[in-house]
């Protein structure tokens, strides 16, 4: 990145000529082609050494992209901190709760929570919501077979679905505690009916890595309308989403992406911690509101020892890139009830740095 001349977009540096010239159908297909960008992102972070994460091998198909080492360490950082707010909220009570994952693509944290806290998603209902064409690889990926050895179990649904699955198509599955749903997110919005299996009382946590950034900010916000409004029990909404696209670096990011027809819709409104945190305070997370860059993340709840491991990994030549490129990412978490012991849990920045 650091080799990318900067050149400085006009007015409409949000939006890309090339996605203007596209049909809605191509425009969704290069949004469903970043799911396969974040899973090898994810397979290169764990073969670095950054991640333990078994199931990452078995949603991608051909060999490894290795990725550079601040790609490796933003994965690893976006990984971990999310997992502790889901951990949080996952073991504060044994009472039954619920995760909706919003565009989760061939995300495997379903899976590895089955592994790592499977007494506590014996009381947890799980719901992955993606385009059809997504949820398709995900189950032909589930049903191939799992992914280490030639001695390991026929597939990844049948060792370790906690339940066998009730219904099972080419792209959606349900079960007692876990489904897959077909979905297009932009259906969301106040008095949808809801997904199969969804139960609106339950303490629900939502999950969007990257996915309401593609979507028009009309479309976001119905989204977290549709959960503050249509969900009666505590809710918490966890983002990971880029941010800051005015400043020369976020121009060229911007322009970067726009190159590949990715647009990012929301980023000119939400595009600084505070203008997040506002977002989900204004549609209904009165509870709080709170948000972080990744490099505050890494600093900040990353604790010394693990720092130094992570530092041993790979070399890190350009620390300043790595700066520029943490502070222009950040984790957003919001909650409304008394959810999951969240406030005051992480260490918590104080203002925008973009």
């Amino acid at each position: 990145m650091s080799s990318t001349p900067l050149r400085f977009p006009g007015p409409n540096r949000f939006r890309s000529d090339k996605e203007k010239d596209q049909t809605p159908e191509a425009k969704d297909r290069v949004v469903q082609q970043t799911d396969q960008d974040a899973s090898q992102s994810r397979l290169s972070a764990v073969e670095t050494g950054y991640l333990v994460d078994p199931f990452a091998r078995a949603f991608v198909e051909g060999p490894v992209q290795k990725k550079l080492p601040l790609i490796n360490r933003g994965t690893y950082v976006r990984t971990t901190a999310i997992d502790q707010l889901v951990t949080r909220f996952l073991t504060s009570t044994s009472s039954r709760k619920q995760i909706i994952s919003l565009g989760a693509g061939s995300d495997t944290r379903y899976l590895r929570l089955l592994t790592t806290h499977r007494a506590a998603a014996a009381s947890l209902l799980y719901h992955e919501i993606d385009f059809s064409a997504v949820t398709s690889r995900k189950i032909r990926a589930l049903t191939r077979g799992a992914p280490s050895s030639p001695s390991s179990p026929s597939s990844l649904v049948s060792e370790l679905l906690l339940s066998p699955p009730t219904a099972l198509t080419d792209d959606a599955l349900a079960s007692a505690h876990y489904y897959i749903h077909p979905l297009d997110l932009r259906t969301l919005h106040p008095g949808c009916a809801l997904p199969a299996g969804v139960e609106r009382g339950l303490p629900t946590l939502f999950i969007s890595e990257c996915c309401l950034i593609y979507l028009a900010p009309q479309e976001a916000d119905a989204i977290v309308r549709w959960i503050t409004t249509d969900f009666s029990g505590d809710v918490g909404v966890v983002l990971y989403e880029p941010i800051g696209g005015e400043d020369a670096f976020g121009q060229v990011m911007v322009q970067n992406l726009a190159a590949r027809g990715i647009v990012l819709k929301t980023l000119k409104k939400y595009s600084s911690l505070e203008r997040q945190r506002e977002r989900l305070r204004v549609l209904g997370l009165v509870g709080g509101q709170e948000a972080a860059d990744v490099d505050f993340l890494y600093e900040c709840w990353v604790g010394e020892r693990e720092r130094g491991r992570i530092g041993g990994l790979e070399m890190l030549d350009e620390m300043e890139e790595w700066r520029l490129l943490a502070r222009h990412y950040c984790v957003v978490w919001g909650w409304r009830g008394g959810f999951g012991g969240w406030e005051g849990a992480w260490p918590v920045q104080g203002g925008s740095r973009v």
